[in-house]
C-alpha cells in the first residue's frame, strides 16, 4: 500500500482492508511508520516511539473493529506497562519513568485491535491550551509549521491531520481534545463525566471534569471508539447510565428537528476574532438548511466567575500532582518549567474553605444548563477563540519572568493571583480558548466540528455542547454536518 492510498481511508475503512485480507496490519504500520519518519522532524508530534512493540503486534492474530490499524497515545494518563512516559515534563523524563501498568483506555482500545506505535507531544502535566513544553519542543501544525496545534492533546492533533494515523487517544480537561480539534480541522468529542474509564489510579479526574476520548478524521471513527470503550469500571466513582443503543447505529440516522442556541461572545469579556465569528455564523446558515431552528441566546451563567472558579480547581488539583510527582521522582522546583512551578504556588494557597466554595460553584453552573436546556437542545459557539496561534506566540511574557522567579524564590508567587490580578491571569491564560471549559465543569459532553478554515487556510472548529449523557445527539448531529459539508476534501491541501 501507498501513503496516497492509505490517508484516503478513516480507522474503520482500514480496519475493513484487513478484515477482507486486502492488506495486512504489518503493510499498515509500514507506511505510517514511513510517514512518521517523513514528517516527525517538522511536526514533532511521536515523542515516545514505540516501534518494536508495535511490530510484534502486527503478527499476532487480532480481532474487533480496529485491527491493525496504526494509532498513538497521548503521553499522559495514557501508560503502556513498559513503556516510558513523561507526562510532557523533564521531571518524569530524566528518570525515564516507566509505569508497571496499563491504563483501563489502553486496556479497552487494545481490544479493539488497533496497532499502538508511540507516544503524542503534550505540554508539561497538560495544563496548557498549547504543546510548547521544555522537555519536548514545540508541536507544529500540519496546515501551517509556523502555527501551534493545540493543546493539551497537540501531539495527537497533528499526528492525525497529519497522515500519520487516522485515529489518535487524547483527553480533555479543560478543552484539551475540542482544542487541537479545532486548530487542526478534526473532529473531537469530549464525553460526558463518566462515560470513558480513568483507572487504575484514579476514579475520576478533577471531579469528573476530565474526560479521556480520541480524535480522528470521521464522525464514525470516534463514534465507534466511544462504543468500544464506554462503561464502568471497578475504580468509577461515577455511573453513567449506558446508551440506549450502539452510536455507531445512531449516527446512521438523521437527527430530530433540533432548537439550537448560539453565542459568539466571550464569557470572559476578551476578544473573538472574526474568523470565530464568521465560523458559527456559516454553521448556523447550515443547521438551519438542514432544517434546525437556531436562536441567537445564551445561558444565565457569569463567564469570567466560571473561568475563576475552573482555574482555582485546575491549579489546586495541579499543585496536588506536582507535589506527588515530586516526592516520586526526587525532583526539584528546576526539573519544571517556570509556569509549573507558578500554577502550583497559586494552587497550594487555596485553602479548603475556598476550593468548597468553588467546587459548590460547579454545581450551580450544573443548574443553569439544566435550565437552559428545557428550551434547547443544544448550545453552539466557537470552539477556539481563533485560529491556532504561531509557535511562541502564546509564551510568558519576559517581563513576567524574573518577577516570577523573584516572588518564587521568597515563597510569594501567590500575590499574582490575589485581588483583581487573578482576572487578569484568567483573562490571559484563557483567552484564546474561552469556550470550552463550560462543558468540563458541568460534566456536559461537547464537540468539535471542522466546519470552517480561513483565507490563509487554517481551520477552526464550531463547539457544540449537549445535555447530560446525550452523546448520541452530537454524534447524530455531527453525522449530518459531515455529509451535508464533507470535510474530508480538506485534508488534501496539507503539504508535508
Amino acid at each position: 500500500m501507498k501513503f496516497s492510498e492509505y490517508i484516503q481511508y478513516d480507522g474503520l475503512g482500514l480496519a475493513q482492508l484487513v478484515k477482507n485480507k486486502e492488506v495486512h496490519a504489518s503493510e499498515l504500520l509500514r507506511v505510517a511508520l514511513e510517514r512518521t519518519d517523513k514528517t516527525n522532524s517538522k511536526l514533532n508530534a511521536v515523542i515516545i516511539p514505540m516501534y518494536e512493540q508495535a511490530k510484534q503486534r502486527t503478527q499476532q492474530q487480532s480481532s474487533g473493529l480496529f485491527a491493525g490499524v496504526p494509532f498513538l497515545v497521548k503521553d499522559l494518563f495514557q501508560e503502556y506497562q513498559g513503556v516510558p512516559t513523561s507526562y510532557g515534563s523533564n521531571a518524569l523524563k530524566k528518570i525515564n519513568y516507566t509505569p508497571d501498568f496499563n491504563a483501563e483506555i489502553v486496556n479497552r482500545w487494545e481490544k479493539t485491535g488497533i496497532i499502538t506505535f508511540g507516544r503524542t507531544n503534550v505540554p508539561e502535566f497538560g495544563i496548557k491550551g498549547i504543546t510548547e513544553p521544555d522537555a519536548w519542543g514545540s508541536c507544529h501544525n500540519p496546515w501551517n509549521l509556523k502555527h501551534n496545534s493545540g493543546g493539551s492533546s497537540g501531539g495527537s492533533g497533528s499526528a492525525v491531520a497529519g497522515g500519520l494515523v487516522p485515529i489518535a487517544g487524547a483527553s480533555d480537561g479543560g478543552g484539551s481534545i475540542r482544542i487541537p480539534a479545532s486548530y487542526c480541522g478534526l473532529f473531537g468529542l469530549k464525553p460526558s463525566r463518566g462515560r470513558t474509564p480513568w483507572g487504575p489510579q484514579y476514579s475520576e479526574a478533577m471531579h469528573g471534569a476530565a474526560m479521556q476520548h480520541v480524535l480522528s478524521k470521521t464522525v464514525r471513527d470516534s463514534a465507534a471508539m466511544l462504543d468500544a470503550v464506554q462503561g464502568p469500571e471497578q475504580t468509577s466513582l461515577f455511573r453513567i447510565e449506558a446508551p440506549q443503543q450502539d452510536y455507531l447505529d445512531v449516527i446512521q440516522h438523521a437527527p430530530k428537528k433540533l432548537r439550537i442556541a448560539f453565542n459568539t461572545q466571550s464569557p470572559i469579556g476578551t476578544k473573538v476574532s472574526k474568523d470565530a465569528i464568521q465560523a458559527v455564523q456559516q454553521t448556523a446558515k447550515l443547521l438551519e438548511s438542514l432544517g434546525h431552528i437556531v436562536i441567537e441566546d445564551q445561558p444565565h451563567i457569569n463567564g469570567l466567575a466560571l473561568a475563576k472558579d475552573f482555574v482555582t480547581t485546575w491549579f489546586s488539583q495541579f499543585s496536588y500532582m506536582r507535589a506527588q510527582i515530586k516526592q516520586m521522582s526526587g525532583a526539584t522546583d528546576r526539573d519544571f518549567e517556570l509556569d509549573s512551578v507558578a500554577l502550583a504556588a497559586f494552587g497550594a494557597k487555596t485553602t479548603a474553605t475556598e476550593y468548597i466554595h468553588t467546587l459548590n460553584n460547579w454545581g450551580l453552573y450544573n443548574t443553569q444548563m439544566n435550565i437552559f436546556f428545557e428550551k434547547y437542545d443544544l448550545y453552539l459557539t466557537p470552539t477556539t477563540a481563533s485560529v491556532a496561534p504561531q509557535n511562541g506566540e502564546i509564551a510568558t511574557p519576559t517581563w513576567q519572568k524574573p518577577i516570577l522567579k523573584g516572588l518564587l524564590k521568597v515563597g510569594k508567587a501567590h500575590y499574582l493571583a490575589q485581588g483583581k490580578l487573578v482576572e487578569k491571569v484568567v483573562q490571559e491564560n484563557l483567552c484564546w480558548v474561552p469556550f470550552t471549559q463550560l462543558a468540563n465543569i458541568t460534566g456536559l459532553p461537547a464537540m468539535s466540528v471542522p466546519l470552517y478554515w480561513n483565507k490563509n487556510g487554517l481551520p477552526l472548529g464550531s463547539q457544540f455542547i449537549a445535555p447530560f449523557g446525550r452523546e448520541d445527539r452530537l454524534l447524530q448531529l455531527a453525522a449530518q454536518l459531515e455529509q451535508a459539508q464533507p470535510w474530508t476534501p480538506q485534508y488534501k491541501n496539507i503539504q508535508l
